[in-house]
């Protein structure tokens, strides 16, 4: 075991440095595949996304009239204007993507219970402003693309009943997407959801630290390394790496803007946001309120309540739970997988051609019943397969939860064309 350093050799950049680390940290707990570094990386992301998004604000005018013409005088007339959007754009995405993968890391590692209760709710609310950030800024183009996708998910609370209507007009600013929305969006984007994200990263990071750092399999066996610069060399690399590869892919590939927006001519297919495209597709197969309200309102209970369910120390830390954990995702994934895609097709071909014999409410049951009683299948062959318990139980459920999501989102983002009819 190393020794502690004295507070005396510190110099004034390493003193800043141990505001954010301890002096020293576990060996293992540095290792890259521990944690991949995305808590890190999504910090980094918002300091990008910070520093790019003052700079935008110099050229961009949050009218209808203007808006899209700023966007086009930054690409074409200001010295590199174009490159400092591309690299705003790709990094607001990937913060989704890396912000997501640290949430699966956390569940996954088990690192929601106890003392770290607390920290996955923040992360959970941490998570829901990068999805606000992102979907508030994708209508600042006041492009065709933003207009419509903005458009489709600001009328889903409408399905909600008593308060629906209400939700989407308070969401909107009012009965259309206009100038009143693009105002409110650039407000929310640009100022509360920055403050309200530093808040609750702070907070974050703060009981990360509170905690003793990540979780481990085996805290009891310590190696002990000093911070600067076995750990500070490592994220400075990482940081370097992400930094570069957004730099390169900004340079290539260039941020996404359609014609002008046009109220009266909506385009074919009318998509949702990636992010939200599971939402639009998964309202496409269900009853709308089931699909806006009750799905939802149930899962986001499920993340909230299982931090409150007792589970042994030794398992914290360890990947999927226990040895066996890597198999029940790989089957609970696949499974999923393929009754999803199969039951998307039965209700496109099949049950969809029963609606003239069925009411529209028995119709959108239909495929949600067909759904729990294949999830509750998947867990009975689990359970006489694996003898799972509880919190395998609740991994599995998760996992079976998210790939159907994630299969959902693929099915609207790739294989549904004009009318959102399916295309191969």
């Amino acid at each position: 075991m190393t020794s502690k350093p004295s507070k005396k050799s510190y110099g004034i950049f390493t003193t800043f440095l141990l505001h954010l680390h301890p002096p020293m940290v576990d060996k293992s707990a540095i290792k890259f595949t521990r944690t991949f570094g995305l808590g890190g990386i999504n910090a980094l992301l918002f300091v990008i996304l910070a520093v790019t998004g003052v700079l935008l604000r110099f050229s961009y005018i949050p009218t209808p009239n203007q808006a899209y013409e700023s966007i086009l005088n930054l690409q074409n007339q200001t010295f590199l204007g174009g490159l400092l959007r591309n690299l705003h754009h790709w990094s607001a995405k990937l913060m989704v993507i890396t912000a997501f993968l640290h949430l699966l890391r956390v569940f996954f590692t088990q690192s929601i219970y106890f003392e770290r209760k607390r920290n996955w709710f923040y992360g959970l609310g941490l998570f829901a402003l990068i999805l606000a950030f992102n979907f508030t800024g994708y209508l600042l183009p006041w492009d065709q693309l933003s207009f419509w996708a903005v458009t489709v998910v600001s009328n889903m609370p409408y399905y909600i009943p008593f308060v629906g209507e209400g939700l989407s007009n308070f969401l909107r600013g009012g009965p259309d997407v206009d100038g009143h929305t693009l105002l409110n969006f650039y407000n929310l984007h640009t100022s509360i959801l920055p403050l309200l994200f530093v808040v609750l990263m702070s907070l974050h990071f703060y009981l990360v630290r509170k905690a003793k750092g990540v979780t481990l399999e085996n805290p009891e066996e310590k190696e002990m390394v000093i911070v600067m610069p076995n750990l500070v060399i490592r994220e400075t690399l990482v940081a370097l790496g992400l930094f570069i590869g957004l730099l390169l892919v900004s340079m290539l590939f260039a941020a996404p803007l359609l014609e002008y927006a046009n109220p009266q001519l909506s385009p074919n297919p009318i998509k949702a946001p990636w992010y939200f495209a599971g939402m639009q597709e998964l309202l496409i197969h269900i009853h709308p309120t089931l699909a806006i309200l009750v799905v939802p309102v149930l899962f986001i209970g499920f993340l909230f309540w299982m931090p409150s369910q007792e589970i042994k120390r030794e398992n914290i830390g360890k990947w999927f739970y226990n040895e066996q954990g890597k198999s029940i995702l790989i089957y609970s994934s696949l499974l999923s997988f393929f009754f999803t895609f199969a039951l998307v097709l039965i209700n496109d071909y099949i049950i969809a051609d029963m609606m003239n014999s069925l009411t529209p409410l028995l119709f959108g049951w239909i495929p949600f019943i067909i759904y729990i009683l294949l999830t509750i299948g998947i867990i009975f062959f689990l359970k006489k397969k694996f003898k799972i318990d509880k919190f395998e139980l609740f991994n599995a459920l998760f996992t079976i939860i998210f790939t159907s999501y994630v299969v959902l989102s693929l099915i609207s983002i790739y294989l549904r064309g004009n009318n959102m009819e399916l295309i191969f």
